[in-house]
């Protein structure tokens, strides 16, 4: 089996220097938007699939890095300058010459690998000068070329299939032309270059013997014209080939059950002769329920002979799949953060944990984390007393972890450099509060609790500040015990009570004002 163990992009979409290291079976992508998810993704298919057609189709426009050109044209355009353009996969060791060299960027050393590289023709150099010389001149795109070649220098194409992949969009799944696509993939994944030609022969045969065989009545009544069926690009096995479950085509099914088809279809087809190596999954979770979420996560954890690559917004996936396999990307920067440096017992809490909010505190840059339903229903207003704000203004984001699971996010955080607060009980014990979390403090990160012992858990501490209104809402009818002690059994119908009806009033506690202050900041 092929693995792909790094990729490297130079002047790629958005992307002017980027490297980062695969695992040989699951790869998960996340982000936020315009982060560079796809661009991953449509970078592997580029290589694989050795297509000079394919990058021409896309645009070189599309794909060079827009910062490089608009420097290069605002600056002083000389031909030695024009940005290049190349996307490197390193393999690991196929025993296959063809594949190993030293045409890379690496140090120098034989590495077994595809490379696609744009760069200015030289020939065509005098051109290019021209354009340049144009006093407001367009990049010459047009004046690239586009090679494929292997570390050994070999130019390769499609045919060569040093790699069998398939990329599914999940995105385009209601896309006719995509559908059409991914069969079409799938079938020249599967099938040897000289069964695809020997099937269009026989397929265009079938064709002409039945307009002799079949229309040749019909065709005996008319005089000076004839039946036929249609040959040609739009009208050939290629376009008429579909997959059939229960001898229902695929895209007669709906969207969510088209994604569940295609995405297991490709992960649980036999690996014999012809096997899918590298499987390319664009947001999987497109359109699925959250039963059938359930059971494609189970069909890629029992998918052991494929190396898996997924651009995901879901939190199951995320954390089901292994966070430990998860690469974080940020539109802000080039670098990818492996989240493979998380402990194993971490990765593991989140893979076993109910469904948890992980995937929000990757793709926040400010994090609010409280321990219970209580905290959570009033910590929006209590922030905007605090501030002075709307939530939804700041770049905060608030958690309801459970309070055992602290560490487990602050873990996380530190990792990804994420700026947390951490808002919890002292559980009446504050010198052991403070120790319990020193280790994970950090500039980034702090934990706030209440000072006095007594104040020992969020009711208390929110009864003594605003004692006045938790009596006026809460007092009436009680006898046998306090309102406090009401107040702690039953958190969550008490906060919302006081946001419905007391909201504007509300005294913020002060370690939660101080969490906000510092969070903001």
């Amino acid at each position: 089996m092929t693995n792909i163990t790094k990729i490297k992009l130079h002047n790629f979409k958005r992307f002017q220097q980027f490297e980062v290291d695969f695992d040989k079976a699951i790869n998960l992508l996340v982000g936020d938007n315009e982060a560079g998810k796809s661009s991953l993704l449509e970078a592997i298919d580029i290589v694989i699939s050795g297509s000079v057609s394919k990058v021409q189709t896309i645009g070189l426009e599309s794909l060079f890095n827009a910062k490089v050109i608009d420097e290069f044209l605002a600056g002083e355009k000389k031909y030695k300058d024009l940005p290049e353009l190349y996307i490197e996969l390193f393999l690991d060791e196929q025993g296959n010459p063809e594949l190993n060299g030293r045409k890379h960027s690496l140090d120098p050393k034989d590495f077994d690998g595809l490379k696609l590289k744009c760069v200015p023709r030289d020939d065509l150099s005098k051109d290019i000068l021209k354009i340049l010389a144009q006093e407001q001149p367009s990049f010459p795109f047009e004046f690239y070329s586009i090679n494929f070649n292997t570390f050994s220098g070999k130019s390769y194409t499609g045919y060569n299939k040093y790699i069998r992949h398939l990329l599914l969009d999940s995105t385009q799944i209601n896309n006719e032309y995509a559908t059409r696509e991914y069969i079409k993939t799938v079938y020249h994944s599967t099938a040897e270059e000289k069964d695809v030609s020997k099937h269009q022969n026989e397929y265009r045969n079938h064709k002409s013997r039945f307009k002799d065989n079949v229309l040749n009545d019909v065709n005996a009544r008319i005089e000076g014209y004839e039946f036929g069926i249609r040959t040609g690009v739009k009208a050939n096995l290629e376009t008429d080939l579909t997959i059939l479950e229960g001898n229902i085509p695929l895209e007669k099914r709906g969207k969510g059950r088209q994604c569940f088809i295609k995405t297991e279809f490709a992960l649980t087809r036999k690996q014999d002769k012809y096997p899918i190596n590298t499987l390319l999954l664009e947001e999987p979770e497109n359109h699925l329920s959250h039963t059938s979420m359930a059971n494609l996560i189970g069909s890629i954890l029992k998918s052991r002979d494929k190396q898996i690559f997924i651009s995901t917004h879901s939190n199951m996936i995320c954390s089901r799949l292994g966070l430990r396999q998860a690469i974080f990307l940020n539109s802000s920067s080039d670098a990818a953060v492996p989240l493979s440096a998380l402990s194993s017992g971490t990765g593991k809490f989140f893979m076993k944990a109910p469904d948890n909010n992980v995937l929000e505190l990757i793709l926040s840059k400010k994090v609010l984390l409280v321990e219970g339903d209580a905290e959570f229903i009033l910590m929006e207003q209590l922030y905007k007393k605090t501030s002075g704000e709307e939530l939804y203004d700041s770049d905060v984001h608030i958690i309801s972890v459970g309070g055992t699971s602290f560490k487990r996010y602050l873990e996380l955080a530190n990792l990804l450099n994420i700026k947390v607060a951490v808002v919890t009980d002292n559980d009446g014990d504050v010198e052991y509060c403070r120790k319990r979390y020193a280790d994970y403090e950090n500039a980034d990160a702090k934990v706030f609790f209440d000072q006095d012992s007594v104040r020992s858990t969020f009711e208390i501490a929110m009864y003594r500040d605003n004692q006045a209104i938790c009596e006026e809402l809460f007092a009436e009818g009680r006898t046998k015990i306090s309102v406090q002690d009401f107040m702690l059994s039953n958190k969550a119908d008490v906060a919302f009570e006081l946001l419905d009806k007391k909201a504007s009033e509300i005294v913020v506690p002060e370690y939660i004002r101080e969490a906000i202050e510092w969070l903001r900041h």
